[in-house]
């Protein structure tokens, strides 16, 4: 049986982890007016438990980005964006019908925007409106897949680079060679280590994503394929996953730079989420090369 957690000074608010190695919900907070120590508690448990869930929360579009602020400044999405709050990010898809767009084409493990220089490190998503079944998002704890590989695979990535683009995720939505040559221009791909550095826990994080990253620099493309086939596969694994089950004004909160997610496009009717996310920094590998 899980046992919350209570901390003395916050002794309303309670922390239940819903997996061993990733993910817990929080309670007892409102997001909307929580104090500058309820929020510290927040980003704790964030780099604690990698992805944290809250429910029942009611919160403005602008006291949603507002939110975000609190953690650091947002970034814009290079392709969709609120009219009146550039920050957020809508998600709104309709699965198994041939009303609106179909369910978004994020079923495959990833970081998000790993093709940038200073990829996210982190977003707040919220609920709106949920089909009746499916739907859910899982989330992958990054740095227990790195920490679970045997000593001979974590010598062999430990000094690689690989190489990150955004055409492998975003090509599908950019129907000629001119959108494309255009989104490369803006977003050129990056070279980003296959192991980073977290930069305020200090663990070692496999940084490598099915994605976006196309191919490991300094090594045979026979085995860039063979390397980047076992460290996905690796991220596949149940173990390291923790799996959200959405309602209407639930929020997810996960930090970008040690998790992968995977958004189950298994749904049929609407479903609308809206996240802000938090810019970054260049990632860093062990031996302190960005």
């Amino acid at each position: 049986m899980t046992h919350p957690v209570r901390l003395p000074e916050l002794a309303h608010v309670t922390v239940v982890p819903t997996q061993p190695l990733i993910g817990a919900e929080i309670s007892g907070i409102d997001l909307a007016c929580a104090s500058d120590a309820e929020l510290d508690l927040v980003h704790k448990a964030l780099l604690r438990y990698k992805v944290i869930f809250f429910r029942d929360q009611v919160l403005s579009r602008a006291q949603h980005v507002a939110l975000g602020r609190h953690f650091g400044a947002l970034e814009v999405h290079p392709l969709s964006a609120h009219p009146d709050h550039p920050e957020l990010l809508v998600l709104e898809s309709f699965g198994g019908t041939t009303e609106g767009p179909k369910a978004p084409a994020a079923d495959f493990w990833h970081s998000d925007t790993t093709f940038r220089a200073t990829p996210s490190a982190a977003s707040i998503l919220m609920g709106y409106h949920i089909p009746p079944l499916g739907g859910d998002t899982l989330w992958c704890n990054t740095a227990a897949v790195y920490a679970g590989l045997d000593e001979a695979l974590k010598e062999r990535i430990e000094t690689l680079e690989a190489v990150h683009s955004g055409l492998v995720s975003f090509g599908r939505h950019l129907d000629t060679e001119e959108k494309r040559a255009a989104f490369l221009e803006r977003h050129p791909p990056q070279v980003h280590p296959v192991v980073s550095i977290h930069p305020e826990t200090g663990e070692r994080i496999l940084n490598v994503n099915s994605g976006f990253t196309t191919h490991i620099l300094g090594v045979s493309d026979a085995e860039s394929q063979a390397l980047l086939t076992r460290l996905f596969d690796e991220v596949k694994r149940p173990e390291y996953h923790v799996r959200f089950r959405w309602q209407p004004r639930s929020i997810a909160f996960w930090d970008n730079r040690s998790t992968q997610h995977y958004g189950v496009a298994d749904y049929a009717g609407r479903r609308h989420l809206e996240r802000v996310t938090i810019i970054g920094e260049r990632p860093v590998g062990p031996a302190g090369k960005a």
